[in-house]
């Protein structure tokens, strides 16, 4: 007999009734019944129940052991009495009557229980995020993981993709966020840079003739911590293709995406093929995002012109003045106590708007304070370009385009939480497309990418030298499922004269340009194909497969929201002669002196 298990702790079934058993794995739990003992054994497959008779040889043994000690138990399976099966494990029609017991490791008493659905703060958790791991629903979701990166490797290998690795170590280049930096200690004062992202590296895959890649990438990002965003490092299913049109690449990783999702999606719907494509112009009107939900049948509409001039003074003067007015609808809202309008009016200026306007569409026609003061013939052609009917209500933001668009999006995702609107139980995906290829900087008044750097704009370099920049959209585009983000993905700029043009337009000298890139730029002089490709979270991939509200569930060791590694202590500080040796010296900013109030 092997020295620890004949089976797995998930393994025995009443076909095994009668056979000698041993079995290993942690003590999930102990019920004393007086003259019998039970504990529950766990392992990473399953759960056995095993029972000591009182003056059973292992009994003393069995009752002294702590929860989590890892024990090894010999007897025999036997059926349990019909009141005792327990049909919720794979396991309960049996039991083991343990004859030996051996302690292979005994545990301390415990930090945080792993048995029972208790919730404990996430500093403990990370601190002993082995302990955390061993629970079964955050064990379910690093298995799930796991089965969600095979499925979607095989699937990239069926649709002829290579999987191929690109550096760790490489040079600082503008993705968006900041590097992490790693000093070079052969070069003193100089530094390599952890990816962002592999583009340039698999770029220049397609420029050196592999036509397909993948890779199930780590990247690199110094940025602040977010529910759907872990701090430091992720993973993405990177991938790239010469040759193709944006649809090609759409065509191609549509059925990988919803594969998977069909796959582990337990009853969920899934939005089947194609995806719906939704120009980023019009998912700003209509979703007042970039990263539209589909599971809220809300759809804004601008009705700026039937503003414009109105009675209604205020509309009126934000209408003439250059201003948007936006209009959300609320189904089945005209019945709603006064106190609904009110509670939204207060949060729409708790988060720092005026307030928000609306009007009721009832049997008898338009009524509320902006109804008042609006012209008949004005309020029904705001309920047409709705689409209102009669029993729902319109809510009304208006100011400058580029908050009252967004805050418009934000209006729409309430309503519909108030309102009990989306769809349960769905995955909704789609392709936001066309992004603007520049966008103009608040701060500095300048202009620069508004998105990747790398993505040919529409119109190629006819559109830079004769279209005014903030005009030309780019071949760039974002999956999107349940108002997540998944990847962001374009057809790549591949000749010289279009990307030295791209970038002298968003400020950055030709010189500027070699120096950062020239690996690429250089590399597109020797003949590049035409390529694009994208790169789907796998973080926020299985976070939606989950159901979890936060990525750090799904991650196996996650920094907390600061950035810090509890169990393992990181950042730490380093010894001055490592800093010597890598020619760093420390200058710590002295911490900013409390403001003092007045007396």
């Amino acid at each position: 007999m092997h020295a620890y298990r004949t089976h797995t702790a998930g393994a025995l079934r009443a076909a095994d009734s009668g056979q000698i058993a041993r079995l290993s794995g942690w003590v999930h739990a102990k019920r004393d019944h007086g003259g019998l003992l039970f504990i529950d054994l766990r392992d990473h497959y399953g759960l056995t129940q095993c029972v000591f008779p009182a003056g059973s040889p292992s009994f003393a043994a069995a009752e002294a052991v702590r929860p989590e000690s890892v024990i090894t138990v010999t007897g025999k399976v036997v059926m349990r009495e019909a009141g005792t099966i327990n049909p919720r494990l794979p396991t309960g029609e049996i039991e083991l009557q343990v004859a030996d017991l051996v302690v292979q490791s005994a545990a301390e008493v415990l930090p945080m229980q792993v048995a029972g659905d208790e919730r404990f703060p996430e500093d403990i958790r990370l601190k002993y995020r082995f302990i955390d791991l061993r629970r079964d629903k955050t064990h379910r979701n690093m298995v799930l993981r796991s089965q969600v990166i095979t499925s979607i490797r095989r699937r990239m290998i069926d649709s002829g993709f290579l999987e191929y690795q690109t550096p760790i170590l490489t040079a600082s280049s503008p993705e968006g966020a900041r590097d992490f930096l790693v000093p070079a200690r052969l070069h003193p004062g100089k530094f390599y840079a952890l990816p962002q992202a592999p583009q340039q590296f698999k770029q220049l895959l397609m420029v050196a003739g592999f036509d397909r890649y993948f890779q199930i990438a780590p990247c690199f990002r110094d940025e602040a911590s977010r529910a759907d965003r872990s701090p430091g490092e992720f993973y993405q299913l990177d991938f790239e293709m010469s040759y193709v049109t944006q649809e090609d690449v759409f065509n191609t990783i549509e059925p990988v995406i919803a594969g998977v999702f069909e796959e582990f999606a337990d009853g969920r719907a899934v939005t089947p093929l194609p995806f719906p494509r939704i120009p980023y112009d019009t998912a700003m009107l209509e979703f007042g995002s970039d990263k539209p939900d589909l599971r809220n049948p809300i759809r804004i509409s601008d009705v700026t012109q039937h503003y414009a001039g109105s009675g209604f003074g205020l509309f009126s003067k934000i209408a003439g003045s250059g201003g948007i007015i936006r209009a959300i609808p609320a189904p089945g809202a005209a019945t709603q106590p006064r106190s609904f309008f009110d509670k939204l009016n207060e949060w729409a200026r708790a988060e720092g708007a005026g307030g928000l306007g609306y009007i009721v569409y009832d049997a008898e026609g338009p009524k509320g304070p902006i109804a008042r003061n609006l012209e008949a013939d004005r309020a029904e052609a705001i309920r047409v370009a709705s689409g209102a009917q009669a029993g729902d209500a319109v809510f009304f933001v208006a100011g400058k385009k580029e908050t009252a668009e967004k805050f418009a999006g934000i209006v729409r995702t309430r309503l519909a939480e108030e309102l009990s609107l989306s769809e349960k139980g769905a995955f909704r995906f789609c392709w936001v497309t066309d992004f603007p290829m520049f966008e103009l900087n608040e701060d500095t008044g300048l202009i620069d990418f508004s998105h990747n750097p790398f993505s040919m704009p529409q119109g190629e370099l006819e559109a830079l030298n004769t279209q005014d920049p903030l005009t030309i959209k780019a071949f760039q585009y974002d999956i999107v499922c349940n108002g997540i983000e998944l990847s962001s993905g374009a057809i790549r700029n591949h000749r010289p004269d279009i990307m030295l043009r791209a970038f002298e337009i968003a400020g950055y000298k030709a010189e500027d340009v070699e120096a950062r890139f020239g690996g690429m730029l250089n590399a597109f002089r020797y003949g590049a194909p035409p390529h694009g490709g994208s790169a789907p979270g796998i973080d926020r991939i299985v976070m939606l497969l989950a159901d979890e509200p936060n990525i750090r569930e799904v991650i196996l060791f996650p920094l907390n929201q600061q950035g810090e590694d509890l169990l393992m202590g990181a950042p730490a500080e380093v010894t001055a002669a490592r800093l010597k040796e890598l020619s760093l010296k420390i200058d710590i900013p002295p911490p900013r002196p409390r403001p003092t109030t007045g007396g």
